[in-house]
């Protein structure tokens, strides 16, 4: 028994230096140096699906552009972020737990969540605000650069 528990020892900690999975039934690898965020939102879907390193975490509801704006497709990664933020574009509308992406599009909680589902923002992408603050925790506990934002059509 102590054998097999030491291969298994071994075993995560192999796994979570090259960013393997940990061994069967132990769930993800939660070392910050190797973790790997991806945010996958869905413009068609209204959507967004979060893993750390390929493990399921969340799936969300999310509002992206409206008739009339756009939400940019692509991938990115986070370049910076705000616990709290207010729209210099629009009206001092507050934004919290905002992930900048691209040039002024974020990520980020919004208080209208009765539009979360279908296009209503004028172009970043809202979240329930609990959601937004989960999300803005992942990626400042690993990192921008071991995050991905990915936007779909």
């Amino acid at each position: 028994m102590f054998k097999l528990k030491r291969l298994l020892v071994v075993a995560a900690v192999v796994a979570a230096l090259f960013g393997f999975a940990s061994p069967a039934g132990a769930g993800p690898v939660t070392n910050a140096a190797v973790a790997r965020v991806t945010a996958v939102i869905s413009l068609k879907d209204q959507r967004m699906k979060v893993t750390v390193n390929g493990w399921k975490r969340y799936s969300w509801k999310v509002s992206t552009a409206r008739r009339g704006y756009r939400t940019p497709t692509g991938t990115f990664r986070p370049t910076r972020m705000y616990e709290r933020y207010y729209s210099k574009k629009y009206h001092h509308s507050p934004m919290p737990w905002s992930v900048f992406f691209y040039h002024g599009f974020a990520i980020h909680g919004t208080n209208a969540i009765g539009h979360l589902g279908r296009p209503a923002s004028h172009g970043c992408i809202r979240l329930h605000p609990d959601n937004a603050r989960k999300l803005f925790d992942l990626v400042k506990q690993y990192g921008s650069a071991n995050t991905t934002i990915v936007v779909t059509p």
